[in-house]
C-alpha cells in the first residue's frame, strides 16, 4: 500500500510521545520512539537551509495582510534603495522557528531578539542556524543567525529563549 508523504507525516505528528527527561549538568534528553534520543547541551548547534521564492514572499503577505511594496514591487524597490524586492524579515524568522521545532520537539518560544542586518532577496540561498548558549532549569538561551550562503554575508542574529519541554504525558 503506497503512503503519500503528507499522509505519513501527518500520521507521525498524532502520535503521543511519551518524554523521558533528565537533566544532568545542563544536558536535557528527551526520549521518543520517532525521535529516539535527543540529546540537548550547551554547544550544540543545528541548521536548516532554505531559498525562498517570489510565491513564498506572496503567500507570506496574503497570510499576514504585510503588502509593503518593498516586498512585492520590483520598481518600488529599486526607487527606495533595493536592487528587488526585500524577503519579510518575519519570514526569515520563522527559518529560526522551523530549527527550534525539529531539533527541540515541544519547546514553547519566551522571547527573541533579532537584528536585521542586511535584506534577504529572493533566489538567495539562506543557512538558519541556532547554537545552545545555556540551559538553566526548563530554560535555553540560544543564539541565532542567517546568512547568505553564496557571499556568507549575515542578514539576522539575535537570542531566543525557549521553555523546555517536560514529560506529564501530554501531546506535543
Amino acid at each position: 500500500m503506497f503512503i503519500s508523504g503528507p499522509r505519513m507525516m501527518l500520521g507521525i505528528f498524532r502520535r503521543t510521545l511519551n518524554l523521558g527527561q533528565w537533566r544532568t549538568g545542563g544536558t536535557v534528553v528527551l526520549r521518543d520512539n520517532f525521535l529516539r534520543s535527543v540529546h540537548i547541551q550547551a554547544g550544540e548547534k543545528a541548521e536548516l537551509t532554505r531559498v525562498f521564492t517570489q510565491n513564498d514572499v506572496l503567500a507570506f503577505s496574503e497570510l499576514t495582510g504585510d503588502t509593503n511594496p518593498l516586498h512585492l514591487s520590483t520598481d518600488y524597490a529599486q526607487t527606495h534603495r533595493f536592487a528587488k524586492p526585500v524577503v519579510h524579515g518575519a519570514l526569515v524568522g520563522g527559518l529560526i522557528s522551523a530549527v527550534l521545532g525539529t531539533k527541540i520537539p515541544g519547546c514553547i518560544l519566551l522571547s527573541q531578539e533579532l537584528r536585521f542586518l542586511t535584506p534577504l532577496h529572493t533566489g538567495e540561498e539562506v543557512l538558519a542556524t541556532v547554537e545552545i548558549v545555556k540551559i538553566k532549569m526548563s530554560i535555553a538561551w540560544i543564539a541565532v543567525a542567517c546568512v547568505i550562503k553564496e557571499n556568507n554575508t549575515v542578514i539576522l542574529k539575535g537570542e531566543v529563549r525557549v521553555m523546555l519541554p517536560e514529560d506529564k504525558g501530554q501531546n506535543v
